[in-house]
């Protein structure tokens, strides 16, 4: 089983480096890892910092835009197993292998994704996200997941899943533009086999969006968004905005 780590990249000079120093510290699953960054129409040194790191294969998206930039890497990627972070994500040394391991138990789990751990966020954001994923994510995914058969908690900046079944399903809604993309592609994945939500597969990650537009607005920005296409197929929110400043990179 080979893993393809992809890290989708628009104008993150300041942290890609940081992003692949993380990787290939991780202990490395049993079979050959490939590392390829999508540099997404970046106007800065994304593409050569990244290209400046030997084993790190830089393929480009000339269309800015988030799923744009999955498709491409989908595309480009030789692995059976595909990592989806974010460039302001750093993995746990244990990840890649508990990613292999997971895949490797269950012939049917088609997908996974699991928690953030943010590095540079306030004390009671930490504790927010903690009784969120303790609390009611079990809930949601019971419900969701295992009643409704409708989909499953799903993070963007953190999931894997197998490149034949994302293949098959079409891969990447290159229609959609930010919101919901992770919990759309974790619904569709769900009809074809099992999609779990692991507290064990967490990463570290950057908490700039709810510095920049705001803790209450962002969180429930992510919450409608995620009931929204559970239940109707499609964004609750229209536009984003880019956020490239780190608050700690």
């Amino acid at each position: 089983m080979k893993i393809s780590v992809i890290i989708p990249a628009y104008n993150e000079e300041a942290i890609i480096g940081k992003c692949l120093e993380a990787v290939f510290q991780a202990d490395k699953p049993s079979n050959p890892l490939e590392i390829l960054v999508v540099n997404n129409a970046s106007t800065d040194r994304t593409a050569s910092i990244a290209s400046s790191y030997s084993g790190v294969r830089v393929v480009t998206e000339n269309q800015k835009g988030l799923t744009k930039a999955r498709h491409c890497g989908q595309a480009n990627a030789t692995g059976d197993v595909l990592v989806y972070i974010d460039a302001d994500t750093k993995i746990p040394k244990h990840l890649l292998q508990y990613v292999e391991k997971k895949f490797s138990d269950d012939p049917k789990l088609v997908a996974m994704s699991g928690p953030y751990k943010y590095h540079d966020w306030t004390w009671y954001g930490r504790l927010t996200l903690w009784l969120y994923h303790w609390l009611l994510v079990p809930i949601t995914q019971l419900v969701v997941n295992r009643l409704l058969h409708k989909g499953s908690v799903f993070y963007g900046g953190n999931f894997a899943l197998r490149k034949p079944v994302l293949d098959r399903i079409g891969g990447f809604d290159t229609g959609l533009e930010f919101w919901s993309e992770d919990t759309q592609i974790g619904r569709r994945m769900s009809r074809e086999g099992r999609v779990r939500f692991f507290h064990r597969a967490y990463v570290f990650t950057s908490a700039r969006r709810y510095y920049e537009e705001g803790f209450v607005r962002v969180l429930m920005r992510y919450i409608m968004n995620f009931f929204w296409d559970i239940f109707f197929h499609r964004p609750f929110t229209r536009g984003y905005k880019d956020v490239r400043k780190s608050v700690s990179a």
